[in-house]
């Protein structure tokens, strides 16, 4: 016989029979329950329940109102919960081997309402919430009421105990036999694309295998952030000077932790102006690329290299205008969108600098009424470098004489201050100069006296970058342009002959100085055959001016001359840098169809060899010449008309 006392918090253990309510005031009922197992040989199961009224003073803070039947069980489960669980003990005493009774009696009190109606016989068990059992309980488990077939299974001191009812355990107790499945979240390490696709990732690093898989390209992981506070967040703002530098046992701590915050993120730029990837690769290209298409020399005595570059380190803004033109060269090899957008950048930056600069340099002479600035060297020569993007630009409506304007006045108004600095960028400025006269009606060159005197000494024949210039050829040609001028002056007003006899004069004059005249390179080198050429060039200059436009004998054996020194040159040699023009002056006096084939492998080579995108447009002015000289051969004389009709204006060098 097992006996159990009612606890402070009373839970029943055993389902308690149906209910019957009568109609009548609160009362204060006390309920004994007797559970009786006998273990005979029928095994009988029974229960029962007695209830009993107390007065008043038994009553105990456990009494719940009843509205009715199915409402007060959820009232009594609510406060049975509340005030605690009931602990229960047995005892076991065997009387007898074939027999074995278990009491368990419980007290408890509620309150019931006032009601009219009652509960019938048929009214639902009342079934209350049972609590956890020892150990020795645990057999009990599965015994359900009423179920003697059951009952059988367990051993002579087992008891038979309901199912547990009720909220679930949060962390079950662990199923026999087998592994239990436990839930997880949801992983937040994956790498991105994965993420991005929701798709499940395996994390390999540095790329999924995932990814490889299913053929798309792992973006990598995000990094990882650590939480920081509101002070460590201010103390990461603090410039890094004013933090202290870390000691060896704080590199080794963070070493161990793997916090590096503390540490500098990377070094500073080296070179103003070169700040991305793309800068550097502009500024190789510049070195190794296109600096060697813009003067005859190819080497490391390049003064694109040896001059400019080192000025450029010096200065912001001649750094942004040589990156710019080198960006520009670039861009009409590989036209990529990122060479063009940092290419605009660089080119914004120069023309900002530029005028900043002017504006911002100092007056020669206050009491002067046209007061001279006096700027910087890099001032000079970015306005040069600018002039030379509008070539690889292929620009035909005239942008360069902003720039070339520019250079003319700054050199007019004061003198370059480094001297090697000064001779190269007078070559240089004289060069195009010269070479522009030659395509335009109103751009006139400079002489080469006054302030533009070249230096006193005598350059050695490797000195000059350019031909024409120290070796005085490019001196005939603009006495050759002046004379063009004159004639078609005289044309325009009507006299004739428009050739007079001091225009030829100087025309004799000048043809005399050609024939005497020697280049200062080594004969039967790559710049000793580009300076016959220019050579040949400058008489088909002359003639072409004092001279009928017709087919002759002399113009096309002249032709022939230049093109076979032209095929002379190797593909490689630096001269293709500067052949431009001479090449469209023998175009522009090409009669023979057959010159002109060759005229336009000239082209090719040249454009193949600099990737300069004003040979396309000098191109087009010889062949539409060369449509004149087919349908009207005398209006073919006036080139320059020509490129005016067809609205370019552009430099041919």
């Amino acid at each position: 016989m097992l006996s159990m006392q009612n606890p402070p918090s009373p839970v029943l253990s055993t389902p308690i029979g149906p209910f019957r309510f009568n109609s009548a005031t609160t009362a204060t009922i006390t309920t004994t329950t007797t559970a009786t197992v006998t273990n005979n040989d029928n095994n009988h199961f029974s229960t029962s329940a007695v209830e009993s009224p107390s007065s008043p003073s038994s009553q105990s803070s456990d009494d719940i109102s009843l509205d009715d039947a199915p409402d007060s069980l959820n009232a009594w489960s609510h406060a049975a919960r509340s005030n605690g669980a009931l602990r229960m003990r047995r005892e076991s005493e065997q009387t007898s081997a074939s027999s074995a009774t278990s009491t368990t009696s419980a007290t408890f009190g509620f309150t019931i309402p006032n009601r009219t109606d009652s509960i019938d016989s048929d009214s639902p068990d009342i079934i209350p919430k049972i609590e956890e059992l020892d150990e020795d309980g645990e057999a009990l488990l599965s015994v359900k009421p009423g179920d003697h077939n059951a009952a059988e299974s367990t051993s002579s001191n087992a008891v038979a105990m309901p199912r547990k009812r009720g909220r679930p355990r949060k962390h079950p107790l662990p199923t026999p036999g087998g592994q239990v499945k436990i839930a997880k979240g949801r992983s937040k390490t994956g790498c991105i694309t994965c993420r991005r696709r929701k798709k499940k990732c395996d994390e390999t690093k540095p790329a999924c295998l995932n990814c490889q898989k299913n053929a798309v390209v792992c973006e990598g992981y995000p990094p990882k952030e650590i939480w920081k506070s509101g002070r460590q967040k201010l103390e990461d703002g603090m410039s890094s000077s004013s933090r202290p530098m870390p000691t060896q046992a704080d590199l080794r701590l963070a070493v161990r932790r793997g916090s590096f915050s503390f540490l500098p993120q990377g070094l500073p730029i080296l070179i103003d102006g070169i700040e991305t990837d793309i800068d550097r690769r502009f500024l190789d290209h510049f070195v190794f690329e296109f600096s060697r298409v813009l003067t005859l020399i190819n080497d490391d005595s390049n003064p694109f290299k040896e001059i400019l570059l080192p000025m450029a380190t010096q200065h912001r803004g001649l750094m942004h205008s040589l990156m710019c033109l080198s960006g520009s060269h670039l861009s009409a090899r590989d036209p990529e969108p990122r060479f063009k957008e940092r290419k605009h950048f660089h080119f914004d930056r120069a023309i900002t600098d530029l005028r900043e600069n002017i504006n911002s340099a100092p007056v020669a002479d206050q009491s002067n009424q046209d007061p001279q600035l006096l700027v910087e060297d890099p001032i000079i020569a970015s306005t040069l470098a600018l002039c030379l993007n509008t070539i690889c630009e292929g620009e035909t409506n005239g942008q360069y004489r902003s720039h070339m304007d520019a250079a003319r006045y700054l050199l007019i108004s004061q003198k370059p201050k480094n001297e090697k600095f000064r001779q190269f960028i007078i070559e240089f400025f004289q060069y195009h100069d010269v070479s522009n006269s030659i395509t335009s009606l109103d751009r006139r060159p400079l002489p080469l006296d006054g302030g533009m005197r070249l230096p006193d000494f005598v350059p050695h024949a490797q000195a000059g970058t350019f031909l024409g210039i120290f070796d005085g050829l490019f001196n005939h040609i603009s006495e050759i342009t002046r004379l063009r001028d004159r004639i078609r002056q005289r044309h325009n007003e009507g006299f004739e002959p428009a050739v007079d006899y001091q225009t030829l004069s100087e025309a004799v004059t000048i043809d005399s100085a050609l024939r005497v005249w020697e280049p200062t390179y080594p004969p039967e080198t790559p710049n000793w055959y580009a300076s016959q050429l220019y050579r040949q060039s400058t008489w088909v200059y002359l003639y072409r001016t004092i001279r009928p436009s017709r087919p002759s004998e002399k113009i096309s054996q002249v032709v022939d001359d230049a093109l076979k020194y032209l095929e002379m040159l190797p593909s490689d040699a630096g001269a293709y840098s500067i052949m431009l023009m001479p090449l469209f002056l023998i175009g522009c006096s090409a009669f023979e169809p057959h010159q002109r084939e060759r005229i336009k492998r000239g082209f090719d080579a040249m454009e193949g060899y600099s990737s300069l995108r004003n040979i396309d447009p000098a191109l087009k002015v010889v062949e539409r010449v060369w449509e004149v000289m087919d349908s009207n051969m005398e209006d073919s004389w006036d080139w320059e008309r020509i490129i005016g009709e067809m609205n370019m204006d552009f430099l041919i060098t």
